[in-house]
This record gives structure tokens, C-alpha cells and sequence, in this order.
């Protein structure tokens, strides 16, 4: 009688495996606990850098490890306002700015660099927003992190008109970081007439909720919240 082979043939041990079996009385241990930490570890470093909206061009000044905003909206009335802030730079097409020139009118500033999906996703509304608002508003951008090509191509794709300050060195955002945080990119903020911060959204906005923060501080109050 021919009795069929087994349909499974057992693997035999290399020499090191066979080493590490003798070794261990015929056990394979289990990986130790500093290594599956270590492991762990790197998975969570590697979760934590796809989350959120954080700056990547390599220079120390502009990157202040900035993350995505939640879009929530924060406002102070004409009593709770903090001291006048200044800012001051060169847009990327040369142009000089200079937001002191502006007192007596709204001031809109906006933290943005072009790889950033949530700048894209509301810049087509600051545009059009920029673009109604023709009395009395100003718009400014402030760009951390981009080259004058990316961020000139940026502002071409969603038609933006107003200037950005290219703030490489980080100097411009550490202006306004020390009147208001702004650690989100986008952030937008709005200055009232006397160039003090009336209102602040920390995230992406819409062109409904930034021009009703607009009407509300050119008003001359927005609600404390």
C-alpha cells in the first residue's frame, strides 16, 4: 500500500534560528518590551507628523511649529483691546508695507504659506472679500515660509490682489504673537482703526464669517467671546 505524503512539509530551522531555539529551550522568545516601545514610539512621532497644518521650509525663524486651527473665533470689544500693533515688511513683489499708514481704517491680516490645504481652501474667499471691500479695509498677508515663486503663484492661482509680507525670518509673526497668539496657520486677524486687535479666527475662515467680523469692528464694537 503507497501511503500519500503529508500535503505540509515542516520548515526547518536555519543555524541561527536553531541557535536561538537551543538557547531558549525550544522557545522563541518575544520581542522585549524596550523594543515594541521604541517601537511605539516611532509610530507615534510618525502619526503626529501627518496631523495638522505645519511649516516645512527648514527655517528656524518662520516655523514656530504651527498647526491647524479649528476655525474658532475669538473678538474683544473696544475696552478689552490691547495697545496699537505695527507691522512692517517687504511684500513679494517689493512693495513696502507698512500697516501704521492704514490707521482710521480696517486692517485684515492673514497667516498663510501655499502648501498649507486649509490656506487654499480659504483663500478664494479673502479674495472675493478683498475685492467687495474697496473703502475703508485693508488686507495683508504674512508668508513664514515660501520663496517668492511659490508664493506668487499661489496668489495668482486664487486671483489675491492685496500684498504679503515674506517673513522669512520670522520677525513679523513674532510681532503679532506678542499681542495676540497666532501659532495656527491660517490665522486671520482683524485691526481696528486704531490698529488694535478686535477679532481673531484661528484656522480657516469663510468670507461670511470674516466680513461679518469686518462690519462688526468698522461698527466700532464686536461682543466679547
Amino acid at each position: 500500500m503507497v501511503t500519500n505524503a503529508p500535503s505540509w512539509v515542516p520548515e526547518v530551522p536555519d543555524s541561527q534560528d536553531a541557535s536561538r531555539l537551543r538557547r531558549h529551550g525550544g522557545i522563541v522568545p518575544r520581542p522585549r518590551p524596550a523594543r515594541l516601545a521604541a517601537l511605539a514610539a516611532v509610530l507615534v512621532a510618525g502619526g503626529l507628523a501627518l496631523t495638522g497644518c505645519t511649516s516645512s521650509s527648514g527655517n528656524d525663524g518662520g516655523n514656530l511649529g504651527f498647526v491647524q486651527g479649528d476655525g474658532s473665533v475669538k473678538t474683544w470689544t473696544p475696552s478689552e483691546r490691547s495697545e496699537p500693533v505695527t507691522l512692517t515688511g517687504t511684500a513679494f513683489d517689493g512693495t513696502k508695507v507698512d500697516t501704521s499708514a492704514w490707521r482710521g481704517d480696517v486692517v485684515v491680516v492673514n497667516t498663510w504659506y501655499a502648501g498649507c490645504a486649509p490656506c487654499r481652501k480659504e483663500a478664494p474667499d479673502l479674495a472675493s472679500l478683498a475685492a467687495s471691500e474697496q473703502d475703508g479695509v485693508h488686507f495683508v498677508g504674512i508668508n513664514s515660509t515660501d520663496d517668492a515663486g511659490a508664493a506668487q503663484a499661489f496668489q495668482r492661482t486664487f486671483k489675491i490682489t492685496y500684498p504679503s509680507i515674506s517673513d522669512k525670518s520670522g520677525a513679523v509673526v513674532a510681532t503679532l504673537q506678542g499681542v495676540v497668539p497666532v501659532q495656527a496657520v491660517p490665522t486671520t486677524v482683524v485691526l481696528d482703526a486704531e490698529g488694535r486687535v478686535a477679532a481673531r479666527v484661528l484656522g480657516a475662515t469663510t468670507k461670511a464669517t470674516l466680513a461679518g467680523l469686518v462690519d462688526d469692528v468698522r461698527a466700532g464694537s464686536t461682543a466679547t467671546s
